[in-house]
């Protein structure tokens, strides 16, 4: 069985790991630190004799006492702040103890209590971690020289990019983007075992238009408003060539790019390589697997439903666009004709044609013709639920408390188990509570959300709520995207993945369980996706990687062998 993508980074504990460091530098390095667990055979030969304690540990200690270590923190960004101080000093260790609490931690690490973190990047600044390009080295030697400073002979499997313009829910942070963009790829190594050195997080510096930050004495960005226009495409699309000349097979990321850009960039680029942005399509995707699992549990045929999408930002075209890509794969019908399925409303109230230049480019493509809706002056949200009697109901407005009571009950007026996901970040933006909407609706809504929340009882059932974590999701896409070697990714390739994650859905099995599978799951999930998601590539002829198995079980574990785990190898001394 071929190992081709890793096989100079085997994943196996049993292979030497070559090192060029010894003594104290060894101990600085965070991909060769085993701190007290470096064997008696590794202290004599790579001179580590009186830098460590006599006691040597095996790493479930480590992990133990680490763990120890985190719970005495006071608050979440302080430990925020000490998983990130693990990070810098050893690899193996930090991903062993986020795996071992994954679910426990995956807040802490990643949203909310990273947004809290980016916006305080430049004072809580110790150690630099991935690339930082600006607008002013917007020559593409000077960033290929950039990006030559990570070209260590590894292959870079898995680059996020980041401008920051639109972080997390709390807007433009400017040079702390690097921490999403580092944050996105700790998830891809928990969650999907992508090599942590076949990684690059690039924040691309703009510039800012957050006041606060350009008052900052401390603030480390370019102390500028936000380049846009024609200076700022040219920026981007000398990174992607630059990051495409120096690392060819490089899948490339794009995360928390503000709403003018975000779909326009991905359009620009998706046909002519292998490129994704969670926001649009990683939040698809995952609404999209809940939104079949729900359909599943209410019987109504995908080729069938009716979709209101409420916020069309970057999240909600984004899964609107994925479920029109859904429902024209299934019913084999063309595209234009799923969107006449879907229903988005923002602020102006439904979108319409004649909206003209009040609409993004994004939004542009999902408005409805005028002569589709005659009265112009009802087109509210719950002018529009009572018009369109949907099956489904989707929240990315930021708006609290917009789904009122009206409105769910006319949601429960119309369809036997209205599917109702309100997905706005943090939990304070939800347009509603999973526990009011159970009781307007007398316990038959199915609902997901953005957020953890507790399972909600009603009339003696408790029923448990699904969160819509994009981490179900993307570090699968792209561990798929990375082992076949995909030209694209294609629209097929994230339908795929999203039945893959319905597939495991509990709510199948019992309908008082969440519409999507647990983060505690993540590893085998991510596994699956992969699978589908190198499938379609093979039957697309996408697929660039040579010997990819096609038996079924021989591919799940040809993807397993190539899944990084947090382990120690025995080190090899380089002469």
């Amino acid at each position: 069985m071929s190992l081709t993508r890793f096989k100079h980074l085997p994943r196996s504990a049993h292979t030497p790991l070559k090192c060029p460091y010894k003594g104290a530098s060894l101990l600085g390095n965070a991909a060769f630190n085993k701190g007290s667990a470096h064997p008696e055979s590794e202290r004599k030969e790579f001179g580590l004799h009186g830098l460590l304690p006599p006691n040597i540990q095996t790493l479930d200690e480590q992990v133990e006492r680490a763990y120890q270590q985190y719970k005495s923190r006071p608050d979440d960004l302080a430990k925020n702040t000490f998983m990130a101080s693990m990070k810098a000093q050893n690899l193996v260790l930090y991903y062993k103890l986020l795996q071992t609490h994954l679910k426990e931690m995956f807040s802490v690490i990643y949203t909310p209590t990273e947004a809290d973190a980016i916006q305080d990047y430049s004072r809580l600044f110790r150690k630099p971690e991935g690339c930082f390009l600006n607008i002013r080295d917007h020559d593409e030697k000077e960033i290929d020289e950039a990006l030559a400073n990570f070209d260590t002979g590894d292959e870079v499997d898995y680059i996020v990019v980041s401008d920051g313009e639109q972080i997390l829910g709390i807007g433009d942070q400017g040079v702390g983007a690097i921490l999403i963009s580092s944050a996105k790829l700790v998830i891809t190594t928990a969650c999907a075992g992508i090599h942590p050195s076949r990684q690059l997080p690039v924040v691309l510096d703009c510039g800012t238009n957050n006041e606060k930050l350009l008052n900052d004495e401390l603030y480390l960005g370019l102390r500028q408003k936000r380049v846009t226009g024609e200076a700022y495409d040219q920026f981007v699309d000398k990174f992607v060539k630059a990051a495409r000349k120096r690392f060819p097979n490089a899948y490339i990321h794009f995360e928390d790019f503000g709403l003018q850009n975000a779909k326009r960039i991905l359009d620009k680029y998706r046909s002519e390589i292998p490129c994704f942005n969670d926001d649009i399509q990683g939040t698809g995707c995952v609404t999209l697997a809940a939104l079949m699992a729900g359909l599943h549990v209410s019987d109504v045929k995908l080729k069938d439903v009716r979709v209101v999408c409420y916020g069309a930002g970057s999240a909600g075209t984004g899964i609107a666009d994925q479920i029109s890509d859904a429902i024209a794969t299934e019913a084999g019908i063309d595209k234009g004709d799923a969107l006449k399925q879907i229903w988005c409303i923002d602020k102006q109230g439904l979108l319409l044609k004649s909206q003209g230049d009040a609409l993004t480019p994004s939004q542009t493509y999902f408005a409805k013709e005028d002569n589709e809706w005659e009265d112009k002056q009802n087109i509210d949200l719950l002018s529009v639920i009572k018009h369109v009697k949907p099956h489904v109901l989707i929240g990315t407005s930021t708006k609290p408390g917009s789904f009122t009571e009206e409105i769910i009950r006319e949601m429960g007026k119309h369809v036997n188990r209205p599917i109702i996901f309100p997905l706005s970040n943090p939990t304070r933006l939800h347009e509603a509570q999973p526990q009011d909407i159970t009781k307007w609706t007398d316990g038959k809504a199915l609902i997901a959300t953005g957020s953890p929340f507790p399972p909600v009882e009603y009339n003696g059932t408790e029923t448990e709520i699904a969160e819509c974590n994009n981490s179900t999701a993307f570090p699968g896409i792209g561990l798929g995207a990375v082992l076949s070697r995909t030209s694209r990714l294609s629209e097929k390739m994230i339908v795929a993945a999203s039945k893959a994650l319905a597939a495991k859905a509990p709510a199948l099995e019992d309908p008082n369980k969440p519409l999507l599978p647990d983060v505690e799951d993540v590893r085998e999930l991510s596994l699956n996706v992969a699978k589908a998601v190198i499938q379609t590539a093979v039957d697309e002829g996408l697929a660039q990687e040579e010997g990819i198995p096609s038996d079924e079980k021989d591919l799940e574990d040809w993807i397993r062998a190539q899944m990084w785990e947090a382990e120690y190898r025995d080190l090899e001394k380089v002469d």
